[in-house]
């Protein structure tokens, strides 16, 4: 019984440590640039095991100032076009997704921004229910604490966009020699069409698939017309 009982404290301990830690990092991340996310650390152990050179190319740089706006309504257009009016989830496409794996179609993402964000800068990659469970977690956090601006100025500066590439402003400096606040609407339109798998699809050198998602993307850009941050 003494041993249940010891047990029982430590879990309680752990979940109480959890939810505070998790809290606090939330909270620390509405006013201060992420240093490192889960998956630049994966990535960069992946390298070394197989004996390569660590490639991480990552500055944080902000929306306002340092970023075009093209470039958020590109991935607003491309990723996710209810991102300023659904609190963290879109349903429908949640709905739509699970339609189609039910019917053994091919599967459909239904991840939003915030989603993505709240994977990329508190998780790991993969799926499995538990890792989908903390997922919905950091995205209700992040849709309470931080601001739909936030959410976009985090997300465009930790994602992954290449091999080693991080954030809107590396990739501008690697793929196109400039920074992120002089892309271009077409720049932009492309970057956002590697989104699904930056190690497969590169703006740098895109395929004839990419440069036609590329229009697409900008005609959708087109149609939106701007953000317009509250």
């Amino acid at each position: 019984m003494n041993l249940l009982r010891a047990i029982r404290k430590i879990l309680r301990w752990s979940i109480g440590l959890f939810f505070a830690s998790s809290l606090l990092a939330v909270i620390v991340y509405k006013w201060v640039p992420v240093p490192v996310t889960p998956l630049m650390l994966i990535r960069c152990c992946q390298q070394m095991s197989k004996g390569e050179k660590i490639r991480l190319k990552f500055h944080w740089v902000k929306l306002d100032e340092e970023i075009t706006p093209e470039l958020a309504l590109a991935v607003v257009a491309s990723e996710d076009q209810k991102f300023l009016s659904h609190n963290g989830f879109d349903l429908d496409a949640i709905s739509l997704a699970w339609e189609e794996r039910v019917e053994g179609k091919r599967k459909r993402g239904a991840s939003t921004i915030s989603q993505q964000t709240a994977k990329n800068v508190f998780l790991w990659p993969g799926g499995g229910w538990f890792r989908k469970g903390l997922e919905a977690y950091f995205t209700i956090l992040i849709e309470l604490i931080w601001d739909k601006h936030r959410i976009m100025e985090v997300y465009l500066n930790v994602i992954e966009m290449g091999d080693g590439i991080y954030g809107a402003d590396a990739l501008a400096w690697q793929h196109f020699g400039r920074s992120a606040d002089r892309l271009t609407r077409a720049n932009c339109a492309l970057i956002a069409a590697t989104l699904p798998n930056p190690l497969k699809y590169s703006s740098k050198n895109p395929s004839k698939y990419m440069l036609r998602r590329q229009t697409q993307i900008m005609q959708q850009m087109k149609n939106l017309g701007s953000i317009k941050w509250e």
